[in-house]
């Protein structure tokens, strides 16, 4: 184990990046040289500081790890506190991992304001691993809609022709919601007279208080998953952000709800949950179903692949309200999973839209002809979408559906459509892309992917593949955490005769 405040340098590295960026001055060519440069550096560096983290955890361990603390607003019992524990722990590298190559990946496609986006994307990645971090309430919320912002710039600025209209649409969506959550933290600091989390997640709420609250989180974090039907702010942002923002925000941002469900709604609220519980399988079915439905007559490429992240995380809100080991473990593998997955089939949409400029899949076919390297990098990633076992897509699937089943055999029967479905649009996606004849005579001169290209997909392609071979390595971490879950929620189901929600 290590002294050092390991979270709180992992979380302000990128901030301290971001402050040397805007002392950097010059003409136009060095001052993007310079940004580009440092944003890179310090992003890497704030990578190999999260190894540490993942090095120093012990496994074994139920509770938080590496917990920091200091002093804050200390006459309303408010604090700054981090830690980590094996729910979280993944989700901070998940943060630190797609940052540096989501940079590397925009290295040649922003020419316009350079510094201002390199600036951009590493306190959105300060908001991002600070979110994952926080072990207090107040410092929660401040990360969770501190991450808003510099994503709202990126969309609105370095976004499509639409790109304010995504931007405005994006940020009033999850902002309505997070604005009822802030009131349940205030009745929760009522109730608890703290906003410790360690101390909350051991507090009794009364029974009458539990439904609100839960719902007042749930309009936070159904927005942020997304779940149907407050879903419609993620195609419209999808299209209009720039690659590297839409790899973030389908990489990480999505996972905030299904977090902040791990975290808050099912420990804390635990009959809450159990009641409701029928809405959420509800929800998540029709998600599965009606967005896999959508994606299928999709003529924008990212435009399909936003609708399928919101089959995907259909099935992770399936598996965390099973409250069973295989679904929550598998909701929270399918996450990751769908982190690295989702990031990198934008990335792949991201190279031939540099090249054409357009992301109609019609203008495409016969890739494979002059692309053949991008053809198999393109495959891997759509297979391990549709859940192909050997990758990491299969795992997080088949322990939500083991859970599921478990609880209620019919929720399994629903979810397991969104899986064929899946196969379906996809597989028609790579197929209208990449095979059939190169009949377009501006497709004939199109160039194979370049070294920085490959830089920035071999890593994906090693986690995705080793997330499928070798589960075991990101499972274990996770286990004791998951188990100390699911025994609260069950002691709490226990301790309280679970009465019909129409009855309290």
């Amino acid at each position: 184990m290590t002294d050092w405040p390991l979270l709180s340098i992992t979380t302000f590295l990128p901030l301290l990046g971001a402050a040397f960026i805007l002392t950097i001055r010059g003409d136009a060519a060095v001052v993007a040289r310079n940004s580009r440069n440092v944003a890179l550096m310090t992003s890497v560096v704030t990578f190999l500081v999260s190894l540490l983290v993942w090095v120093n955890f012990n496994p074994a361990s139920a509770e938080f790890q590496m917990v920091d603390q200091a002093r804050w607003l200390p006459g309303y019992a408010i604090v700054y506190k981090m830690g980590v524990d094996g729910i979280s722990l993944f989700f901070i590298l998940l943060s630190t991992f797609l940052t540096p190559l989501c940079l590397l990946s925009a290295w040649e496609a922003v020419q316009v304001r350079v510094k201002e986006y390199m600036i951009a994307f590493l306190i959105l990645e300060t908001m991002m691993v600070g979110m994952f971090c926080a072990l207090d309430l107040v410092l929660f919320y401040v990360f969770f809609e501190g991450v808003l912002i510099p994503m709202f710039i990126i969309i609105g600025v370095w976004g499509g022709a639409r790109r304010v209209y995504a931007a405005f649409k994006f940020f009033l969506y999850t902002l309505l919601g997070s604005v009822l959550m802030l009131l349940a933290i205030l009745a929760m600091y009522y109730d608890a007279h703290t906003t410790d989390i360690q101390v909350l997640l051991a507090h009794r709420f009364p029974v009458y208080m539990q439904s609100w609250l839960w719902l007042a989180f749930f309009a936070s974090f159904a927005v942020k998953v997304p779940m149907w039907p407050v879903h419609t702010w993620l195609p419209d942002a999808h299209v209009e952000a720039p690659t590297a923002g839409s790899v973030i925000l389908a990489g990480v941002l999505l996972k905030m709800g299904g977090y902040g469900f791990l975290r808050f709604s099912v420990p804390m609220f635990p009959l809450a949950s159990h009641d409701f519980a029928p809405l959420v399988y509800t929800l998540s079915i029709v998600a599965v179903i009606y967005t896999s439905l959508v994606a299928l007559v999709q003529e924008d490429m990212k435009k399909l692949i936003a609708y399928s992240s919101v089959a995907h995380m259909g099935l992770v809100t399936i598996g965390i309200f099973t409250v069973q080991v295989q679904g929550i473990e598998g909701a929270i593998y399918q996450m990751l999973s769908h982190g690295i997955v989702a990031g990198a089939l934008f990335l792949c949409v991201g190279v031939v839209y540099d090249r054409m400029h357009t992301r109609e899949i019609a203008r495409y076919g016969g890739l494979n002809a002059r692309m053949p390297a991008y053809a198999i990098v393109f495959m891997l990633f759509t297979l391990a979408s549709v859940g192909l076992p050997g990758t990491s897509g299969f795992v997080g699937e088949f322990l939500v559906l083991l859970g599921a089943f478990q609880v209620n055999s019919w929720v399994a029967a629903f979810a397991a459509t969104g899986l064929i479905l899946g196969a379906a649009y996809m597989l028609y996606l790579y197929r209208r892309v990449v095979f059939g004849k190169l009949t377009r005579d501006d497709l004939k001169s199109i160039l194979d992917l370049s070294p920085r290209e490959i830089t920035v997909f071999a890593p994906l392609i090693v986690v995705v593949l080793w997330m499928g071979i070798y589960p075991s390595t990101f499972l274990g971490p996770m286990h004791a955490s998951v188990g100390k879950l699911i025994n609260d929620y069950q002691l709490a189901q226990t301790a309280v005769p679970v009465t019909p929600l129409a009855l309290r």
